[in-house]
């Protein structure tokens, strides 16, 4: 489908397309908290080897994106989604005969680079098929993307449960995989040869402004990697039942989804750090809720920090396209983004495992989130409208002190 005047029914299937392609994208990660007895029991992995198949797949999605403005000028953004979507029907299925801890971590690792390609260059699909519904049609990206993430820790357990087989709870989520691989095949619009000129990576990695950006996405993102690590493992701790431990991942998945379709609709204007403020607060009462009061309202704590997670994890990727006019090169800058952020939501779920077995309980990781959760909220104050352009034409890092040119520029 070409860029330009594409029909109406084009557009659907590539609304459809955008969907289901986000709807693949954390399955396969939320579908282990609730199995985590399961797993360990068969694999021999303890919480530390669980946590690794969190951390791998999210160190990938970091390490690759840095790759993104090379995919997307090298082998083309349609052919990077639909090679992925190729490697995450394979993966998924191969769970089906994993048998020992590297198995699964093999899997994961596998799953990671599928995801970690669509993320880097998706974005910037986005931007150049709805350059006027940015932030609706992202909106939709990532409320699909966090609410595939509660079909997983919905259906994992359930289909565990009804055939007797944790294998059979990862290996279904091949089946969307190949649904989304048709109809990217059939709706992705055929890429086209690589613009000269533009911002370099190199260029904007020398920008302050993209390594702010990078710490804020990746902090509040180690809080979801983290909760999807372990809310469950958290409750059954608490003697809930594999389902209900599922039950209540999924529902905060849930909200997440709601929160990033609704919040990219409501937010008014140019500058949408208000609503991230609000994200942000959400995420702070509620990881709250987890350290002290973890029985007093479980469903509604769940709620409120999907909420924040999902919608602040919208809007960030929304600030961040709109920082260049360029798709290409905003898609670029996204990708970068990704990369940093995604390295630095790696390794949370990692920590608050060791904070586990330091400790005896998970507070100490709840309590690492809400500090986290404030640092990114005093760094956000940095990221106005009136900035992008001044930041994404600033001295670069290194270059000497110039006269006039204030800190503001982060």
């Amino acid at each position: 489908m070409a860029g330009e005047g594409p029909s109406r029914s084009a557009r659907v299937l590539l609304l459809l397309a955008v969907a289901l392609i986000g709807l693949n994208l954390r399955p396969f990660i939320t579908g282990i908290g609730p199995l985590v007895a399961d797993i360990g029991a068969q694999t021999g992995l303890d919480l530390k080897g669980i946590s690794l198949l969190t951390l791998v797949p999210m160190a990938l999605m970091g390490v690759v994106a840095f790759a993104g403005p090379l995919l997307q000028s090298g082998v083309g953004a349609r052919r990077s989604v639909i090679a992925s979507l190729i490697v995450l029907a394979a993966g998924s299925l191969l769970r089906l005969f994993a048998t020992t801890g590297w198995h699964m971590v093999g899997t994961a690792a596998l799953l990671g680079l599928g995801v970690a390609i669509i993320q880097a260059v998706f974005p910037g699909i986005v931007k150049k098929q709805f350059p006027n519904h940015v932030g609706v049609v992202m909106g939709l990206y990532s409320a699909t993307l966090v609410g595939g993430g509660a079909l997983g820790a919905q259906a994992a357990p359930l289909i565990a449960s009804a055939t007797g087989d944790w294998h059979l709870g990862l290996a279904w989520m091949s089946i969307p995989a190949v649904l989304a691989l048709l109809l990217a095949a059939h709706t992705l619009p055929r890429d086209r040869a690589a613009r000269q000129g533009g911002i370099s990576a190199w260029t904007m990695l020398a920008r302050p402004r993209l390594w702010l950006l990078m710490v804020c996405f990746g902090l509040v993102n180690g809080g979801y990697s983290t909760v999807v690590a372990w809310l469950a493992p958290f409750y059954r701790e608490h003697g809930w039942s594999a389902a209900a431990s599922g039950s209540l991942l999924a529902v905060m998945a849930l909200f997440q989804g709601l929160a990033a379709l609704l919040l990219p609709m409501l937010a008014r204007g140019k500058d949408l750090r208000p609503w991230l403020w609000l994200t942000l607060a959400m995420q702070a009462v509620g990881f709250v809720a987890l350290a002290f009061r973890p029985e007093a309202a479980p469903f509604a704590s769940a709620m409120l920090l999907g909420s924040g997670l999902g919608g602040c994890f919208a809007l960030s990727m929304i600030v961040v396209l709109d920082h260049l006019p360029d798709p290409a090169e905003a898609g670029a800058l996204s990708a970068l983004m990704q990369g940093g952020g995604f390295l630095i939501t790696a390794f949370p779920p990692w920590i608050v495992a060791a904070l586990h077995d330091a400790t005896g309980s998970f507070v100490a990781g709840w309590l690492m989130h809400l500090v986290a959760v404030l640092v990114v909220a005093a760094l956000y104050w940095r990221v106005s409208p009136a900035s992008y352009a001044r930041a994404m034409s600033a001295p670069m890092i290194g270059d000497e002190p110039r006269r006039h040119a204030p800190a503001r520029s982060l």
